[in-house]
């Protein structure tokens, strides 16, 4: 077999003249409109294939074609007459469906987007998209051959990908799907129809289904995630069954919804996840199935409800990650603020340390919470205030064994950027989790990849002798194998391009250490603060007169007209949120 990622080379090419056999296109049954879509996005890439409707197709999707499907160039598949086919380009699904005329030499091309199957056929060519609608790898190809589309072909196209991807809300939505969708707007894709045709109601039929279901639903809580299973029968009615898993999900909210529906092929399992950590395609693989990591089905056809129940429960362990506890993204050992800590003592710590709030306690209980907000406003009043005054009074907390959801609730119950984490059983405060830490968890893409090379912009913006007292300072650092890293506003003003005399150092590791080798080399002298692990270095007058003045960033070298150094050994920081 054939396997390689989507180009626009991989697709169908325009203009073929026709073979004295048939080239067809093909989609899974239970069609949905990214099926439909790429059925007719292959069929605009290649006129002389032949797009062939499945038997079985969602009643959204069929009401579609019944009102615009004499725009449309599908074929029924009784019109085939059993002429001999000579290729298959099969979309949307990686499962090919037997029709009359398919010989043992029929060529088959796989355009799809769902997770590889490990059973492919070996002659087959396959072309897999890392896309969250399959109808973006045509509506690329589409815009790079410069095909016109009627308003009918864009916006079914734009129902494919907004079906698919939840109208690009869907966690595995790409920048792709959102330009494509944005393609389809410009060649003319009415939302105005597609919206007749998104999140559609239930039939009669569909909603018997439902009460059953839900009256039969079973929680199960494995590795921290809450996953609902529910069973029922639905032998006599012929209706897609995927959207009631949509709605149940959006009713009960769990990590997990499984579906064991018997019908009259078999027991039909539909799975849809909203958890990275539980890859319900690799489950339905088990069942035969497949589809992608937070939406698959599959049908057994061989085995009873109850057998494939108690299955699907054994497997349920082995395909399920552990939840993302508070314990795992909190910072340890956070700063702490008592009642009567004065807000000039605050304003220094918040400079000094960058962090965006500070727990206030009494007793070793939390009773508040004071941000930088607060701190800035009472200094711009010249308010005279303790932290008691300018706190937000409140005794949330979390525990470290609390899940990623119950700490999103926390914060969005409270307002609270900062939350404490509070050992249960001791009552000890070991640690505060901030939004930025959340933030990582649900949205690690957030944070631009790779690292950029500042080292030319630096030389620009510091004169030389104090770009050569900054490059010997690191030498000496990297001798002690220790860390050392510019912030504060000197890398604001670095990135901006604005120049700046002023910069600070933090140190992680032992910066006592380092202080005394650089006073070493330099000369000049070392203040310690051993209890806070910091040290201070000055130096006489320069050439130029300039003087080292005191430093306001704790665990920085802060350079003025010259400065002192202070360094502070970090290790676990409480981080900005």
């Amino acid at each position: 077999m054939k396997r390689e990622n989507v180009t626009h080379a991989n697709l169908p090419h325009a203009n073929l003249p026709l073979a004295t056999a048939m080239k067809i296109i093909l989609t899974h049954e239970q069609t949905d409109f990214d099926a439909l879509a790429s059925l007719l996005g292959a069929y605009l890439l290649d006129e002389a294939a032949v797009p062939v409707l499945p038997r079985r197709i969602n009643r959204n999707v069929r009401a579609f074609i019944t009102i615009y499907g004499a725009e449309l160039p599908f074929v029924d598949p009784r019109d085939l007459r059993g002429q001999a086919i000579e290729s298959v380009c099969l979309v949307d699904t990686q499962s090919l469906t037997s029709i009359k005329g398919m010989r043992p030499q029929t060529r088959v091309h796989v355009i799809d987007h769902h997770t590889p199957r490990r059973d492919l056929p070996a002659g087959w060519e396959v072309s897999l998209a890392e896309t969250g609608a399959n109808a973006t790898v045509f509506v690329e190809a589409i815009q790079e051959r410069d095909i016109h589309l009627s308003i009918v072909q864009a916006t079914l196209l734009l129902l494919g990908i907004y079906e698919d991807t939840g109208s690009l809300t869907y966690t595995r939505t790409t920048p792709r799907d959102a330009r494509a969708a944005a393609c389809l707007l410009e060649q003319g894709a009415s939302l105005t129809i597609a919206t007749g045709y998104l999140n559609h109601p239930l039939s009669l039929e569909q909603q018997a289904i439902y009460e059953q279901l839900r009256a039969a639903i079973e929680s199960h809580s494995v590795h921290g995630h809450t996953i609902i299973v529910a069973p029922g029968e639905a032998r006599e009615i012929d209706e897609e069954l995927s959207t009631i898993a949509h709605k149940l999900r959006d009713l009960l909210d769990p990590d997990a919804i499984i579906l064991l529906i018997s019908v009259r092929g078999g027991v039909q399992l539909i799975a849809r996840s909203t958890s990275d950590n539980i890859d319900v395609a690799r489950l339905a693989a088990r069942f035969g199935g497949g589809g992608h990591p937070r939406a698959a089905a599959a049908l057994i056809k061989s085995g009873d409800l109850e057998f494939v129940h108690d299955e699907l429960i054994r497997l349920l362990p082995d395909h399920v990650r552990p939840a993302v506890t508070v314990a795992e993204i909190m910072s340890r050992d956070p700063h702490l603020l008592a009642l009567d800590t004065p807000v000039h003592e605050i304003a220094q710590r918040m400079q000094r340390y960058g962090y965006e709030g500070y727990p206030v306690v009494e007793n070793g209980a939390i009773v508040g919470l004071l941000t930088r907000r607060a701190v800035d406003r009472a200094i711009s009043h010249k308010l005279n205030l303790t932290a008691a005054g300018l706190m937000e009074a409140g005794e949330v907390s979390i525990a470290p064994g609390d899940s990623i959801e119950q700490l999103q609730n926390v914060m969005t119950n409270t307002g609270w950027g900062q939350i404490p984490v509070v050992e249960p059983e001791s009552g000890e405060i070991i640690g505060i989790v901030t939004r930025t830490d959340l933030l990582t968890i649900l949205a690690p893409k957030a944070t631009p990849p790779g690292k950029r090379n500042l080292a030319d912009k630096l030389e620009t913006a510091l004169p030389p002798a104090r770009l050569a007292l900054l490059t010997d300072i690191a030498e000496i650092a990297q001798q002690q194998r220790i860390a050392l890293y510019i912030v504060g506003g000197f890398v604001r003003d670095l990135l901006l391009g604005y120049p700046s005399l002023d910069f600070d150092l933090v140190v992680e590791g032992d910066a006592i250490a380092l202080a005394r080798a650089v006073s070493r080399k330099f000369g000049g002298r070392v203040t310690v603060h051993g209890r806070f692990g910091t040290a201070k270095w000055f130096l006489e007058p320069t050439d130029d007169g300039r003087r080292m003045t005191d430093g306001e960033c704790e665990g920085a070298t802060h350079f003025e007209s010259a400065s002192h150094l202070r360094l502070t050994g970090e290790s676990a920081s409480q981080r900005v949120s």
